[in-house]
């Protein structure tokens, strides 16, 4: 192994030069082009960087358990005595050991969210590398106890109290505000309350709708001294420094400003630098979409969805939910992910069993189906599909429930129902109850590239170095899954992120058919998962299902600006409404046409009715909802014929819509698809000579004027609500179905268009999905067909531009071994195929009748050109070659590092650089056989 990885080490420095060799990527951001550019060194360096150090993790806890160990490293000491109400686990300190104690952290409480709130902020200051001591005191036991709990409030240096309706009645928490505001070091912590509620005269006179239930004279509910209560609650409005207010949601700004404070006083100035970086990232990139300020309707379905994730509901969505009943408690099997989760489940009813016997037994809402019942918090598992067999129709189909309070959701509904407009809504909503919202595009081709992009808000390396065991060399398939643990642990911990999964397409990646469940988090913990799917089922989960909107909302989204209709013009509007099968996206438009147009909805419907439609075959599964709603189809025509007469008879934004078919799900520059749709070929050739003189004759306007139709162009698209616009400036998104329609209206050249916008002007940063498309459409992976072939001229330029960058990056950044090494298969297919023409011989007309002529082919005609293809698929040869090392798979590299040589060799001669460096690959592939050979030969 010694000499292997010895031999790897060299090998690592001549990918490197090979990099340097193929050039810098474009348009390279400076984060990221230190990055690009030591993907290949990290072939031999483990990189340790992870944004944040993990090496300042405190150890000043009550439990003494780290956020950063996983759930089932935590439910090892489940059982134990408890002494915080965050985690139910404890480990006795030694006294010294609490001298350096930077964060007290007192709370009174057990409702979901002020655990959630408190394990999110100890783990917020713990991962800074400010040490905590976490703890309920209500919960001790034990004279002991208290006795820890009283050495480590003395010996922090700043106490944060959280406070709640609940807290001035509790001994203990009157106790911390009077001690810690004698030291002059108290934090409050406002959670279901603000600061001006906590003034104690409308507490004790009951001022208030909050104090009217809970005030009065609280410190006769422990026997404590009024004067002392007093002292406690006025020492709050005596802290102007501490504004710390997590009500009504507040909680990541509450937290992070919290933890900046803090990092402030205690010196720790490269936290401050830290958070203020990140959330200006997060600023930057948190959402994909604006939030929609015309969101009509789905209120309900807000309601159920927050339901469904925290198990409760807060403010104005607890209306939705007044019909309670007490239900006798029953038995529920459990379904998870596998052996552990069950015993999981295992322990967690035990330890609920035995607080079941103390006392009162903790409850959650939770519907099932027309009704809401109370039931225990063990019972909000998986509920286990049953299955009847036997009688006259033998096996019935399984009987699912919706599963609340743990953290998942699914939405189901027909495309263009409005899922993502739901989901958007959802998270502008309640963003502040999570530190960030990772929005993943769910389309099975780029769910698992997208999966792995969150490393850069995660702040966790994904490369292929990262971990590495020096001990043995892992197969592609132990480094791909490695990458994705890595993720997967950060989605683990005790940091909550909502991460929602848009337009699911199915239940197994494309690729290598593995199932998406792999690649979330454990359902139950601090993260939430939200999937919106057109699948009827995805996991076993029953799924919320989206309905139509009522005929109020869907009459308030079509009318646009114009509100006053005749009642033969509503009449028309609800026989729209009808044709289009109430779809959100189509209502969208109606109401954008009647307000940027001066047409009554008669009139329109008319217009609608009398548009031809194009001859199209619908086939494939996607196209089952453009196949039965053809008065959608003939809306967007009726769009495209107004963008004509708007622009001309080739109007930009058309042509814009028509390439968006070919490009992959993901928000589009509004620069690539411009350059795509004027690059899509004119049909008459004269027009085409036309133009072309037009344009020698206005040179020094045409790129203003272009940039000022790109904006035009998609100023219409957005207006129309054909597109939407993204955060990201600069670019549009357009919906599912428009751009199935766009790619089956079939004009031809628009599939070459977009491919020849990414060789010329694509960047493998910033454009990496698209050209993944465009890769697709060039090499035709698994049953595609080839939709777009190249000049060999082309071929080799986009080879060495973009391939090979891109494989590279694939390959090393985000270790997606297999993806990278198909691709370049592919490539390799297609040079040899352009190689093969050009050795096959050429006949003209002219040669015919000279017989005496050698056999001319396109290699003796163009040998440079052919020089170039053959040495471009060497380069690609060798770099297939090296990569093949990585996994262990010498004997393929050997085989193609061997075809290497002979084509350098054939070319360039024995002597030339690029056929010594081949060769010495050469001879280390067969040492690296040789000591595989010697390790794994069996012993005399």
């Amino acid at each position: 192994m010694h000499g292997i990885s010895s031999i790897m080490k060299v090998e690592s420095m001549d990918l490197r030069e090979e990099s340097n060799r193929l050039g810098s990527l474009p348009n390279v951001s400076p984060v990221l082009a230190v990055r690009n550019s030591t993907d290949l060194h990290k072939f031999d360096h483990v990189s340790s960087s992870t944004g944040i150090s993990n090496s300042n993790l405190s150890i000043y806890n009550v439990d003494h358990t780290n956020d950063y160990s996983m759930h089932q490293e935590k439910q090892k000491n489940i059982g134990r005595s408890q002494v915080t109400s965050v985690t139910p686990t404890s480990t006795s300190f030694s006294s010294n050991r609490l001298r350096g104690c930077d964060v007290y952290i007192g709370f009174h409480g057990r409702k979901p969210l002020l655990l959630r709130f408190t394990n999110w902020l100890r783990a917020e200051l713990e991962i800074q590398g400010l040490s905590c001591f976490v703890t309920d005191r209500a919960r001790c036991r034990s004279s002991r106890k208290h006795g820890i709990v009283e050495k480590a409030m003395d010996a922090c240096t700043f106490g944060v109290v959280i406070v709640t309706r609940k807290s001035f009645r509790n001994p203990y928490t009157i106790e911390e505000l009077r001690f810690f505001s004698s030291k002059k070091n108290l934090v409050p912590v406002y959670f279901d309350l603000g600061p001006d509620d906590c003034l104690v005269r409308d507490i004790i006179e009951k001022r208030g709708e909050l104090w009217e239930k809970h005030g009065g004279e609280l410190w006769l509910l422990y026997a404590g001294l009024e004067k002392e209560w007093r002292d406690a609650v006025s020492a709050l409005s005596r802290v102007d420094e501490w504004k710390l207010d997590a009500h009504d949601g507040k909680w990541r700004d509450c937290i992070l400003r919290a933890v900046t404070l803090l990092a402030l006083r205690l010196g720790r100035r490269s936290v401050v630098d830290r958070i203020t970086k990140w959330r200006e990232k997060v600023d930057k990139d948190e959402f994909p979409f604006p939030q929609n300020e015309n969101f009509v309707g789905r209120k309900k379905e807000l309601s159920e969805l927050e339901f469904m994730l925290f198990g409760d509901v807060t403010g104005d969505a607890e209306k939705d939910y007044f019909e309670l009943k007490a239900r006798p408690r029953r038995k529920h099997l459990t379904i998870g992910r596998g052996r552990s989760n069950s015993l999981d489940a295992t322990r967690k009813e035990r330890q609920t069993e035995s607080s079941r016997r103390k006392g009162k037994e903790p409850v959650i809402w939770k519907e099932l189906e027309k009704e809401i019942e109370m039931q225990s918090t063990t019972q909000m598992q998986y509920q286990t599909p049953k299955l009847k067999t036997g009688g006259k129709h033998g096996r019935r189909k399984r009987s699912m429930k919706v599963v609340y309070g743990k953290g998942i959701a699914c939405v189901s509904g027909e495309t263009g129902i409005g899922k993502t407009e739901l989901l958007l809504e959802f998270a502008y909503r309640f963003h502040q109850k999570y530190k960030m919202v990772l929005w993943i595009g769910g389309e099975s081709r780029y769910i698992r590239q997208n999966y792995l992009n969150l490393w850069s808000f995660l702040e966790v390396e994904v490369g292929i170095e990262s971990g590495l065991e020096r001990s043995r060399m892992k197969s592609f398939d132990e480094q791909e899954e490695a990458a994705i643990a890595r993720v997967r642990k950060e989605l683990m911990r005790n940091i909550p992120f909502l991460v929602i999964i848009d337009n699911l397409e199915t239940e197994k990646d494309w690729w290598d058919h593995k199932l998406i469940m792999d690649l979330l988090p454990r359902f139950g913990g601090e993260t939430h998962v939200i999937m919106s799917t057109c699948l009827s089922r995805v996991m076993n989960l029953e799924p919320l299902k989206l309905s139509y909107l009522s005929g109020v909302e869907a009459m308030t989204l079509m009318q646009g600006s114009a509100k006053d209709h005749s009642i033969m013009e509503i009449d028309a509007l609800r026989v729209i409404e009808e044709k289009l099968g109430r779809l959100t996206l189509g209502l969208a438009i109606i109401g954008a046409i009647l307000s940027e147009l001066p047409i009554n909805p008669s009139r329109l419907l008319d217009t609608i009715n009398r548009m031809p439609l194009r001859d199209i075959t619908w086939s494939g599964r996607d196209s089952h909802s453009l196949r039965r709603n053809n008065f959608l189809l003939q809306l967007l025509e009726v769009c495209f014929s107004i963008f004509d007469h708007a622009d001309g008879p080739r109007s930009l934004a058309t042509r814009m819509v028509l390439s968006s078919g070919w490009f992959a799900p993901a928000a589009i520059p509004i620069s690539l698809l411009a350059l795509a749709a004027h690059t899509i070929p004119e049909k008459h050739r004269r027009t085409r000579l036309w133009k072309k003189i037009m344009r020698s004759l206005t040179c020094g306007f045409t790129s203003s004027y272009i940039r000022k139709s790109e904006a035009e162009a998609s100023s219409l698209l957005l207006r129309f609500n054909i597109a939407r616009c993204c955060a990201k400036e600069g670019y549009i998104q357009f919906n599912q179905l428009t751009k199935l329609y766009a790619r089956r209206r079939g004009v031809s050249g628009v599939a070459q268009a977009m491919v020849q916008a990414f060789v010329n002007r694509g960047s493998i940063i910033h454009h990496a999905e698209h050209i993944w498309s465009a890769c697709f459409l060039l090499f035709g992976f698994g049953n595609d067909p080839v939709v777009v072939e190249l000049k060999v001229s082309e071929l080799i330029f986009l080879v060495k531009e973009v391939i090979l960058p891109l494989a590279i990056r694939t390959f090393i950044t985000f270790s997606r071994c297999s993806i990278a090494l198909e691709l370049l298969r592919l490539c390799t297919n297609a040079l040899e195929a352009a190689d093969q023409a050009f050795v096959t011989p050429v006949e003209k007309w002219l040669d015919k009748s000279l017989c005496w002529k050698p056999i001319q082919t396109n290699a003796h005609l163009n040998p440079c050109l052919w020089q170039e293809l053959a040495l471009s698929r060497a380069t690609v040869l060798e770099i297939r070659a090296k990569l093949m090392l990585r996994g262990g798979q010498f004997d393929i590299g050997d085989d193609l590092i061997r075809k290497a040589i002979f084509i350098r060799t054939s070319i360039c001669g024995e002597d030339h650089p690029d056929t010594i460096s081949a060769r010495e690959t050469l001879s280390k592939v067969t040492r690296l056989l040789a000591n595989v050979q010697i390790h794994t030969s069996p012993q005399s």
